[in-house]
């Protein structure tokens, strides 16, 4: 059985705790690998190591921390194929999405090549009587991440190519569930150019998270996660000290006014719903329709095209839509969500309860599932199902349209489908919600805009990549300088007579 331990000081070590979790394939339901479980010790320990490491490295002029930026970025094209087989191979996704899941990752890098312009201060000429001051943005020191399993290149290189760039030494700890790519990212990243010990990739679980929130070393952590987690962790890490920025769930709202192009926006749901088999934050997971009629077509259209999705292991071809969810827990969840939602009055229409494939029936696979007829009270509506179950709430006005998206705790994205400017640009004003979409289902930023929900998705005042990542990372120095006058009335232009 392969056993995973960590990244330490440039290269991959065995853990030392004697604890370890199963890696599965969620495709058979089989464990295909065992990854160690740091303690406490092995935590502080790779922080010390990262500590002793990163004054160099913040000492390395920003051109030259962005060459290796420009390395990484070509080293992860090189291995693009091989990323996305063994992330797809622990986590389920088909190969395409995997590799969009490298590559979402890789934009950020490829904006953080522009840091020697990121980090510029600020310079004030001749303040006052010969005085001048100026700021300058200096890395924290050693910053950590903590990153979820849906993502597992994606969210470590967002956190970790900002931080980098920087000149922070980071620590990682990725998902149990999907260690190797994090583990790949971090051997890639060395052979860029960067420094031993500027990048430790510790795997663990609740004892590697407490570790890094008590660690006093450590001075900002990043997390991408659930709601509870994402609370817990920035409760305790303020109350440490720590510069904080967490990410929670979502329940992303599609508003479907009477005058959208009713396929185009069947065919957003059904890949923004179905993706990934909805484990994503940004998955649209409540379709609402405005007037019955608009909600008729709208099912009419959907239902077909959601018979026809897909569902099968990456291996299965490049036609394959969904795969797998990540864990039988999660299969189990969002069965259970599905049941309680047929307990509570939702018409479901397409019931993919029952999906079966042969050759795969301890995998851990779900059909997709439509309901309609949803209302807020349900708790398919209220949480986060996680899962290939798109939910469909009637709006008899515009109004109330917005008021569902308005009123939920989550507030990290939203999409409006419409024709009407006017309309779109209402929405966008008014929406209390952190990302937008106007006729684009899943509206993720691009790397140079930045990445962050409202309401109970976002805690803290910094959002993820994008200038704000660069804020998130540095501390702000400002110097006020003056300097004695009359030194320059004694300069000579000219060699003196010798005596």
């Amino acid at each position: 059985m392969k056993e995973l331990g960590h990244f330490i000081n440039g290269q991959q070590v065995a853990g030392q705790s004697g604890r370890f979790a199963d890696v599965m394939n969620p495709a058979l339901g089989e464990v295909q690998a065992k990854v160690a479980l740091a303690s406490k010790a092995e935590l502080d320990a790779a922080v010390a190591a990262a500590a002793q490491a990163q004054p160099a490295w913040g000492a390395t002029n920003p051109q030259r921390r962005a060459r290796v930026m420009m390395e990484f970025v070509r080293l992860l094209h090189r291995d693009m194929d091989k990323l996305a087989e063994a992330l797809s191979s622990e986590h389920g996704k088909t190969l395409p999405d995997a590799k969009g899941d490298v590559q979402r990752g890789l934009e950020v890098i490829e904006f953080c090549i522009g840091a020697p312009h990121l980090l510029k201060g600020e310079f004030t000429d001749s303040a006052g009587p010969g005085i001048d001051m100026y700021s300058m943005r200096q890395p924290l020191g050693v910053v950590a991440g903590i990153t979820p399993f849906n993502f597992p290149a994606m969210i470590p290189l967002w956190k970790m190519g900002p931080a980098l760039a920087c000149g922070n030494a980071f620590i990682l700890k990725p998902s149990e569930r999907d260690p190797s790519v994090p583990l790949m990212l971090a051997e890639l990243m060395t052979e860029a150019g960067l420094p031993d010990g500027v990048l430790q990739v510790v795997n663990g679980d609740k004892e590697s998270v407490d570790a890094i929130l008590d660690n006093p070393t450590i001075q900002a952590i990043g997390f991408v996660g659930s709601t509870p987690i994402a609370e817990y962790i920035y409760g305790r890490g303020c109350s440490n000290g720590k510069r904080v920025q967490c990410f929670g769930g979502a329940k992303n709202h599609m508003i479907v006014m009477p005058d959208a192009d009713m396929d185009q926006a069947a065919d957003a749901l059904v890949g923004a719903g179905y993706g990934a088999a909805g484990e994503r934050c940004m998955a649209i997971s409540v379709a609402v329709p405005v007037g019955d009629e608009t909600a008729d077509r709208l099912i009419e259209k959907l239902v077909p095209r959601i018979e026809k999705l897909k569902v099968g292991p990456y291996t299965a071809g490049a036609d394959v839509d969904y795969g797998p969810l990540v864990t039988a827990q999660a299969k189990e969840r969002v069965l259970g969500l599905i049941d309680t939602g047929v307990e509570q009055g939702a018409d479901l229409v397409v019931d993919g309860r029952n999906f079966a494939l042969q050759g795969y029936e301890s995998g851990y696979f779900i059909g997709p599932s439509l309901f309609d007829k949803v209302t807020p009270d349900m708790e398919i509506y209220k949480q986060e199902i996680f899962g290939p179950v798109l939910s469909t709430v009637r709006a008899q006005t515009y109004e109330e349209a917005i008021g569902y998206a308005m009123d939920h705790e989550y507030g990290n994205g939203t999409a409006i489908f419409t024709r009407d400017g006017d309309t779109a640009r209402d929405f966008a004003a008014r929406i209390n919600v952190g990302m937008v979409g106007i006729n684009v289902p899943i509206p993720v930023p691009l790397a140079y805009h930045t990445f962050g929900g409202w309401k109970k998705s976002g805690f803290g005042d910094l959002n993820q990549h994008g200038p704000d990542a660069f804020r998130f990372y540095t501390r702000t120095k400002t110097v006020t300088s003056r300097w004695p006058s009359g030194l320059k009335e004694g300069g000579e232009f000219h060699f003196k007579q010798m005596d």
